[in-house]
């Protein structure tokens, strides 16, 4: 385990941390083959994923592409514990899928971060069965308004059932954090553009702890924030290379995703998966890029755990989904 040597965590740079962590074996193992589609339909970009409480993996995907703007597939993808595709739905209401959470009573929500031809700057929040329950935004319409977003990459639920979405994907999108009661009803909105606490350059994904916490991925700062529920600042991590994904499970352990790591972007670090507490940053595992296309990075951006223990790893540049097993 890495917690007693990486105390002090946050004062550590990606390079010494990525160090540390490769010279510790990764307690999982890839299970090949684990997802299975339908003949005929193709992986797409896998953006995002999720496990709710009855074990069942959900998964936000772009429509066998990297876009669903001209698509007839459906996006929002349900997986048995098997990897056999259970359910599907939302065909022909998004643009750019990105964000997925389930929250206590199996729902799906999920944001669409484009627009176009009246679609898209949307949360989308879903029965288990797909039934459309709640939109947040106006479809087609970028703001920064209480009624409107502009690319929301990222949402999360929290056991009263607020709602908090990360509301921008970089460039000339929004950069805040904005947080609704379970109905819709706009509370605040806190961020801004730029690199100091409270402001963000290019928001990833977001998730809460068990303290309610939210733990906010400013990947174009290459960074983990930490805020209370009211928008104030807790702490920053930046060992994490450019978090892209996020989990956080009951017991607080904490699964960041890093797609793009490496080279000129964070120079050091790695592309893969971090274990980690979420009540410290303190790295205890790393599960690297798989190396299995030969052409892209394997490295998710979506990742969900189960009960058990298992990964979920939903790849965008691989369009596939992978399962890691300890």
């Amino acid at each position: 385990m890495l917690s007693s040597s990486l105390r002090g965590m946050m004062v550590l740079t990606a390079a010494m941390v990525a160090t540390a962590v490769q010279a510790q074996p990764t307690p999982y193992r890839h299970v090949d083959g684990w997802a299975k589609f339908p003949a005929g339909r193709p992986f797409g970009a896998m953006v995002s994923a999720s496990v709710d409480s009855n074990g069942t993996l959900w998964v936000f995907e772009r429509c066998g592409e990297n876009t669903c703007a001209a698509s007839n597939l459906a996006p929002v993808l349900a997986f048995d514990p098997s990897g056999n595709l259970v359910k599907s739905f939302g065909a022909g209401l998004f643009v750019f899928p990105h964000g997925l959470a389930t929250d206590h009573d199996g729902n799906v929500y999920v944001t669409d971060a484009d627009g176009k031809d009246g679609k898209g700057h949307t949360v989308v929040k879903f029965s288990p069965d797909g039934k459309v329950l709640m939109t947040l935004g106006r479809q087609g319409v970028a703001g920064a308004t209480e009624e409107t977003f502009n690319r929301p990459s990222s949402v999360v639920v929290a056991a009263n059932g607020d709602i908090f979405v990360a509301d921008g994907h970089g460039g000339d999108s929004n950069a805040r954090i904005v947080r609704f009661r379970r109905d819709g009803t706009f509370i605040k909105a806190w961020g801004s553009r730029g690199a100091g606490p409270g402001q963000f350059a290019e928001l990833h994904c977001i998730g809460l702890d068990s303290q309610g916490r939210v733990i906010v991925c400013d990947r174009g700062n290459s960074r983990i924030q930490v805020f209370d529920q009211d928008g104030r600042f807790i702490t920053e991590w930046k060992h994490f290379g450019r978090p892209t994904g996020l989990f956080i499970d009951a017991r607080d352990n904490m699964y960041v995703t890093d797609t793009e790591s490496g080279g000129k972007r964070v120079a050091g670090s790695k592309r893969g998966i971090w274990i980690a507490s979420a009540k410290d940053g303190t790295v205890t595992a790393f599960i690297p890029d798989g190396g299995l296309n030969p052409t892209v990075s394997d490295a998710p951006e979506g990742v969900a755990v189960d009960t058990a223990g298992n990964v979920y790893a939903a790849e965008t540049n691989g369009r596939t989904l992978r399962k890691y097993a300890k």
